[in-house]
This record gives structure tokens, sequence and C-alpha cells, in this order.
């Protein structure tokens, strides 16, 4: 989540930007305070020194200096800040060779389209390494602001139907960390999201897994529950309604709603998929307090059920990796 680690071009050439910035305001302050120090000690009053010093009105020759000086180190700034917004603020939604993602944002949670490939997805963006990503950004409610500190910078959604759009890419695998960057209800600090950057072949692999058939739960009753009181909202692979996040391979990915961060190989952090699980349809108003999502209890859905469920979502998980 820093911006001093960048991970992809965008993100390094902003970096580059910040130095620049830093570095001429360092040298001017080196300068400013070098000739502060140098008057103060050049024109002090001495002891005995009562007469009124010479009142000088103005000097052109300095004025012109310190007027040329500033203006100089704003061009230096800003060709370079220029260049880099259109180099990056270019859009790509044409371009043949770029993966096209349309995001939408939502309390309290993100959600992903890849009009290539007919797929929507939340939570965890997956992209192809090396390649660029065109974005279209718009909210389903309030204004948001998509962040991936150490990819590129922030870019609203804006509530009043403008779509705003650009691109980043990353060179590496790997998973980089997303938030919202704007205040957007009770739950803003808990609205994250993953990126997560793979090789051309499993990207592929992925896609086939996003849009093979649906797998429901085994037991009949357990399906027929999970049918009727969860894919009237969300979608596992192709059954489901479009409201809510899709639910397809949610045991592998990286988190449950977003912030319940699971526990990899490997990894000590986070708590066991199932323990997340169970956590958040239990109770979904004290994980992420003023989301959307009914309790299941609500629903009618007693806990052995809800904890069915959970089993069967903490064990549904694609193999692209």
């Amino acid at each position: 989540m820093s911006v001093m680690k960048p991970q992809g071009p965008v993100a390094q050439d902003q970096l580059d930007l910040m130095k620049l910035s830093i570095a001429i305001m360092i040298v001017v302050l080196i300068i400013v305070f070098a000739i502060a120090a140098y008057v103060l000690i050049r024109f002090r009053r001495r002891v005995g020194q009562n007469e009124v010093p010479e009142q000088v009105e103005g000097n052109f020759k300095l004025e012109v200096i310190w007027t040329a000086i500033p203006l100089l180190l704003v061009i230096i700034l800003a060709v370079p800040t220029v260049q880099t917004i259109f180099a990056h603020g270019e859009d790509l939604s044409n371009d043949k060779n770029a993966v096209k993602v349309q995001v939408t944002s939502h309390q309290y949670w993100w959600e992903f389209t890849y009009p290539q490939y007919d797929i929507t997805t939340a939570q965890d963006l997956i992209i192809p390494t090396g390649k660029k990503i065109a974005f279209e950004l718009k909210t389903a409610d309030v204004l948001h602001s998509f962040w991936v500190p150490s990819l590129a910078g922030k870019m609203d959604t804006n509530p009043d139907g403008t779509l705003n759009k650009f691109s980043f890419s990353a060179p590496n695998e790997g998973v980089y960390r997303g938030k919202c960057a704007e205040l957007c209800g009770r739950s803003h600090a808990f609205m994250e999201f993953k990126v997560k950057a793979v090789s051309q072949e499993s990207f592929d692999r992925w896609v086939n897994e996003m849009k093979a058939p649906a797998v429901l739960p085994e037991d009949a009753q357990l399906a027929e529950k999970f049918k009727t009181n969860c894919l009237s909202c969300h979608a596992v692979g192709d059954q489901g309604g479009p409201v809510a996040p899709n639910l397809t391979g949610i045991g592998g990915k990286e988190s449950v709603a977003g912030i319940l961060l699971n526990q990899r190989e490997g990894q000590e952090e986070g708590k066991p998929v199932l323990d997340n699980m169970k956590e958040w349809l239990h109770d979904p108003q004290a994980v992420k307090p003023g989301n959307t999502m009914p309790s299941p209890k609500s629903l009618g859905l007693t806990d052995e059920e809800i904890d069915g469920i959970a089993e069967y979502l903490a064990n549904y998980k694609l193999q692209y990796e």
C-alpha cells in the first residue's frame, strides 16, 4: 500500500515526479535558508551601532532574478508532469491489445467486468502481466475512488454517470492491494480489493474456469436453499443474479468480503477461509457496517444451513494458478 514501492511503469513515473519536485524544493530550501543565515550574520546589529541602516526601496535586478528563478523551476517541473499525464491518460478502450475492465464501485465492494471475455467478478481483479489494462470506471451509488498505490494513482468513480478512463500494467506477478480513496460511508475503511497479476497462461485458464458451468453444493436440499436464497443476487459460474458479488472461486481468493484475510500456504497472516466465511455469513453487518447484504438468518436459514453454505463456498476454488 505504498507509493514509495512502485511495481509498474505508471507508479514508477509518478514516484519519479515526486522525487523531482522534492529535489527542487530541497534546493530552494537550502538556498533560501543559506541566504537568510548570511543576511542575519552579515548585517546583524553590532555593539555600539545605533544609526539607522541604509534604506533600500528596491532592486530591479534582484526582482527580475527572484521572479525568473521560480518561473524556471515551475517550467522544469511542469514539462515532465504534463508529459507523464498525457502518456498515462491515454484512452486505450479501442486498443485491441489491451485488456478492457469495467469497474463499478458499490458500498462497500468492487465489481470487475471483462467485456472481451463476458466475465464479471468481484474483489479480486485478475490481470495478465505485461499487458496494458484499460479501465472504465463508474459507481452504482455514491462517489468512490479506485486506488492501487503500487501500480497507479487514484481515479474517481462519479455518481453523475461520467465514465473515467485510465490504464496501468503490472510487469511482475504478484498481489497488489487496492482501496477506496474517497470517504463513502460507514465502512469506507473496509472497502479493499486485490489486484492479482498472473502469467498469460494462468489468466487464460482463469477465464476458462470462470466461464465453466456452476458447481453447486452436493447436498440437494442445501443446493436448493442456496439457489433460492443466494443466487437471486449472487452468481456462481453460469447461474445466478448480477446484483451482488460473483462467488465463483471465492474459496481461493485472498480474502472474504475484501478484508477478512484468508490464511494461505506459507503465510501465517489471516484465518482459515472457512472461519472467515462463517464470520461473514453469520453477521455481515458486524464485518462491514452499513453494507447492503441481508443477514442469511433474516432469510430463514438456520445456523446449520449457513455453516453448510460457508463450507461449500470455502471449498469452491479455481485451479488456474
